[in-house]
């Protein structure tokens, strides 16, 4: 039986990422905080969660365990944040938002790790969703104006985040596209 090839998911995955994470992290950043939100919401079931959650399917199937985790798990992070937002079966308390970033900066922290094989614009996207998580989850933890600023600069890095998600998968597309690197990502494994 011929084994059967698929084209590259991981660009799908990194724009569904990147965009969500563009939406969400641009009200944190208090740029636009409704909008964002509301625009980040739309996404999350969709772009950043089902697009992204296909995506790692796909990956299992290229043999990817990197890109299957990773895709699945931050597929995953948008649909649970869309239902802890939105109010899913079991109502919250106080530092449930608190409790779900840090349980996925220490996800995104080993995963950082793991990236150190990958490639540099990869990399980079970990290095940058690790901070942001650390800053959201110290500013989710209280209130006052401290932690509203550890929340403003985790938007600030999630911006940073999404544009370095954008550019690798900006990189996979157009480099499959033109059959050569067009926009280096700097091989690291």
């Amino acid at each position: 039986m011929a084994e059967h090839s698929i084209a590259d998911p991981g660009p799908l995955g990194l724009a569904g990422f990147a965009m969500t994470t563009f939406a969400l992290s641009s009200a944190n950043a208090n740029l636009w905080k409704g909008a964002g939100v509301a625009s980040a919401l739309a996404l999350a079931l969709v772009y950043g969660g089902l697009a992204q959650l296909l995506a790692g399917m796909w990956e299992f199937v290229r043999k990817n365990t990197f890109g299957a985790l990773a895709f699945t798990s931050y597929g995953a992070f948008w649909i649970g944040l869309w239902l802890l937002i939105k109010g899913g079966p079991v109502p919250g308390g106080a530092d449930t938002t608190a409790i779900y970033l840090l349980g996925w900066t220490i996800f995104t922290a080993y995963m950082t790790i793991a990236a150190l094989r990958t490639s540099s614009a990869v990399l980079l996207v970990f290095v940058a969703l690790t901070l942001t998580f650390i800053f959201l989850t110290i500013g989710a933890w209280g209130t006052g104006s401290s932690f509203t600023d550890m929340t403003r600069v985790g938007g600030w890095l999630g911006l940073l985040t999404a544009a370095l998600a954008w550019y690798a998968s900006a990189a996979g597309v157009i480099n499959d596209t033109h059959k050569r690197v067009v926009l280096p990502v700097g091989p690291r494994g």
